[in-house]
């Protein structure tokens, strides 16, 4: 039973961790032979909470960022260029469905926050995103473990 609870507790704190996502950890959870629904659910929740944590103290991350020792160089990665492309052209529903897997979820949150996004629709927006997200990589990494076990087959 301890052993169950660590292991859920490493995927939810993994999933919180920005670049690494709750996306990343459900297919190696679920090829590490874990339960998929349990999993994801987990994933998803370690996910949100530090999603939603961004959108709830955006403002005080705003701050921190101007207070923040400016750089030499004050030119914008690649990955902040893209998604302003992105929201640019799409809008909020666009950078929300599109950003978690360009730029990671939190990124995408604080970019919308910064390009203009509500706080309300940001949330719900990156919500909608990451259920489809999580479900889309559980399916995809189910189907793919089932169709490399061999287990069961015969060789020859």
């Amino acid at each position: 039973m301890l052993e169950f609870l660590w292991m859920y507790t490493l995927i939810f704190l993994l999933s919180a961790i920005p670049l690494l996502e709750a996306v990343i950890v459900i297919p190696f959870a679920i090829f590490a032979g874990m339960p998929a629904v349990q999993v994801t659910i987990v994933a998803l929740i370690g996910n949100l909470v530090t999603v939603y944590f961004i959108i709830i103290f955006i403002e005080q991350i705003k701050k921190w960022r101007k207070n923040k020792k400016p750089s030499k160089k004050s030119t914008e990665n690649r990955r902040s260029q893209r998604a302003e492309r992105i929201w640019k052209k799409y809008g909020l529903p666009g950078l929300a469905i599109i950003g978690p897997l360009i730029v990671g979820s939190h990124i995408t949150a604080l970019m919308s926050l910064t390009f203009g996004g509500t706080k309300r629709g940001v949330t719900y927006w990156l919500t909608f995103s990451l259920i489809g997200w999580c479900v889309l990589a559980a399916i995809l990494a189910h189907l793919g473990f089932d169709l490399f076990n061999t287990r069961d087959r015969e060789l020859f």
